[in-house]
């Protein structure tokens, strides 16, 4: 292809695409709005929680153990609250079996008797037991005699759909930093592995155990949009299984119906989990065993601990989000994939299956980064792409019907014109030089006037017909003058010879001189070649041998080849006859230029010595491979 033709395809590709262009990127943009302004944050919840209640199941965290009072053990004490002896029993008990930690998530800011003196006992002993208080926003008090240390706040954020996805590890309060009962549990049985709690309260991960650092929630983080960002928090990575901790009843402990080895070394969290109560909390990120979407404080305490110490000991992802900007950037590079595929896949199934495989793609991708410990924005890349994908598909369509219209309308003109030129004006031409050269005596010129004007009036009431007809069969049909009809899915060397004869049959006064004709037409592997290409092969050879019968003089020898010569097809006419110079480029010839820039090949006229003119169209041999 030659440098004008490269750029003028170039021209053509950018037009076609400017076409998707500015609908497609007003929709990204539109995306991009709407989730900047929080419309796709509960969808993007919705994925979120999808995703997380679909992880690989994973095996109980044996370092945690739930005791948890039910409704059979409330109505076995009698009472609710638990009396101060009862929590007091519990406690000695658990601590005989040597537990790690211990975590009490039941309020006890007053006493409630009979027990208060061995429940004071019982804290004073236990140093490796802690507490809850309430902080946010109506303070509930922690136990009275146990130190700060000892001391963690039970509070959860919740969305605003209700439902629990963030973690709350540290508050601020004007006298100091409160630790959550999940992140003091941690930290304890940390410890004894020879890991510290690090806190930098200007980092972007404030919280870092040995070489983990716990990545801090922020208020756009993922699908949040300008969240409650109060303290520090993360979002919590739900461990996923049938049975994901051990869990006790307090009539289990009572009775020893347990191996001990299962408290021993363990972290112990204490908790309701009798309905009764309502100690609960909704999500959709796991199963739960209670009310639909509901599961107990004690348990989500359980969740919150066993992320922090499995991704310290164990390498267990926590969850990531991206910056603002690789976000936007995810969900326009989705955007700008649907307008290819919209402009690269013509047929409208086909492009209905491709976009079908790659959302389900981009939904397993997304799947995976979140195993993997990141969130990435998965409904709006997901709607931009189907939108660019399937919407732009009906416009590229309605754009290609219309260019096809055009396209249409211009190979008629074009036809008609070839019609025209080689037929009419060519009689036109003929009739005129019989006047201009006045060769022939009066007495024969009007005679023979009268019938190249008859023979004028049939060609011109013929081109009406040809107009009614060609439209119906231009896609294998080739018309020449007085009706003949070619079949162009003949082999092509078969119709051009037809072309060559039935030309030659013409009156015109070139080949009247004619002494000698050369003919060659070998077969050529036309596989690679469209129709359309086809018919303008044949043009070019009508045409070619018209202007040799009209213009060249004394014209006595005639070649015509069409064969394969090193690599390139060539088709080729030569005469020897005295032809008409100019330097102007008539329509035709920009016809041939342009066929031959379609098949990638060249065009050529020239004079030859010592008299004569060739013309000539070439185009590469195609190579067909086979496995």
């Amino acid at each position: 292809m030659t440098e004008l033709g490269l750029w003028k395809r170039i021209k053509e590709e950018m037009t076609i695409w400017r076409v998707g262009a500015f609908p497609s990127i007003v929709a990204i943009a539109l995306v991009i709005i709407l989730r900047l302004i929080g419309a796709m944050q509960s969808l993007e919840w919705l994925a979120f929680d999808s995703f997380l209640s679909l992880h690989l199941r994973e095996p109980i965290d044996e370092r945690i153990v739930i005791v948890g009072i039910n409704q059979d053990d409330i109505r076995s004490i009698g009472s609710y609250p638990l009396p101060d002896g009862e929590i007091a029993l519990l406690l000695k008990k658990l601590h005989s079996l040597e537990p790690r930690a211990i975590g009490l998530d039941i309020f006890r800011d007053f006493s409630i008797a009979p027990g208060y003196n061995e429940l004071v006992s019982t804290f004073k002993e236990s140093k490796n037991l802690i507490a809850i208080e309430k902080v946010l926003p109506d303070k509930i008090d922690p136990p009275p005699i146990l130190p700060t240390e000892q001391v963690g706040f039970a509070d959860q954020i919740t969305d605003n759909d209700g439902k629990l996805r963030r973690s709350l590890l540290l508050l601020s309060t004007p006298q100091e930093y409160k630790t959550s009962l999940s992140l003091s549990l941690a930290k304890a049985y940390l410890a004894d592995e020879g890991i510290s709690l690090e806190t930098d309260m200007r980092s972007r991960t404030p919280i870092k155990l040995g070489n983990t650092k716990l990545p801090r929630f922020f208020s756009n983080s993922g699908g949040y949009v300008r969240a409650n960002v109060e303290g520090v928090q993360i979002l919590l990575n739900f461990r996923n299984g049938q049975e994901r901790f051990k869990s006790l009843t307090l009539r289990d402990i009572k009775t020893g119906n347990f191996n001990p080895n299962w408290i021993r070394d363990r972290i112990v969290i204490i908790g309701m989990t009798a309905p009764s109560v309502k100690d609960l909390i909704t999500t959709s990120a796991i199963t739960s065993t209670t009310a639909a979407g509901q599961v107990y404080g004690v348990e989500i305490q359980a969740h919150a601990v066993s992320q922090i110490i499995s991704a310290v000991l164990d390498s267990r992802p926590l969850l990531n989000t991206w910056s603002d900007g690789w976000e936007y950037l995810w969900i326009a590079g989705w955007g700008f994939l649907g307008i290819s595929f919209a402009r690269l896949i013509k047929s409208p199934c086909r492009n209905l299956l491709a976009v079908c495989i790659a959302s389900t793609s981009l939904i397993v991708v997304s799947y995976w980064l979140l195993i993997w410990g990141w969130w990435v924005p998965l409904i709006p890349a997901m709607l931009i792409f189907i939108f660019n994908g399937i919407g732009l598909t009906a416009l590229y369509q309605y754009d290609q019907a219309l260019q096809s219209k055009l396209n249409a309308r211009q190979v008629i003109i074009e036809r008609t014109f070839e019609i025209i030129h080689n037929g009419p004006l060519q009689t036109l031409a003929k009739t005129l030089r019989y006047i201009r050269d006045q060769s022939v005596p009066t007495n024969e010129l009007l005679p023979l006037l009268e019938e190249e004007l008859e023979k004028l009036n049939y060609e011109l009431r013929g081109i009406y017909d040809f107009l009614q007809r060609e439209p119906l069969n231009q896609d294998n049909i080739l018309y020449l003058e007085r009706g003949l009809e070619l079949n162009l899915q003949d082999p092509l060397h078969e119709v051009l010879y037809q072309v060559y004869s039935h030309t030659l049959e013409r009156d015109f006064p070139g080949f009247k001189s004619l002494q000698v004709t050369v003919r060659t037409f070998n077969p050529i592997d036309d596989r690679q070649l469209s129709i359309e290409q086809k018919q303008g092969l044949c043009r070019f050879l009508e045409e070619a041998l018209c202007n040799v019968g009209k213009h060249a003089l004394e014209v006595t020898r005639l070649e015509v080849i069409c064969t394969e010569e090193e690599g390139w097809y060539i088709l080729r006419i030569v005469d020897d006859g005295l032809g008409i110079n100019s330097s102007q480029e008539h329509r035709g010839t920009q016809q041939f230029r342009n066929l031959a820039e379609q098949l990638k090949g060249k065009y050529r006229r020239e004079a030859v010595s010592p008299q004569g003119t060739l013309c000539e169209l070439s185009w590469r041999v195609a190579k067909f491979w086979f496995w």
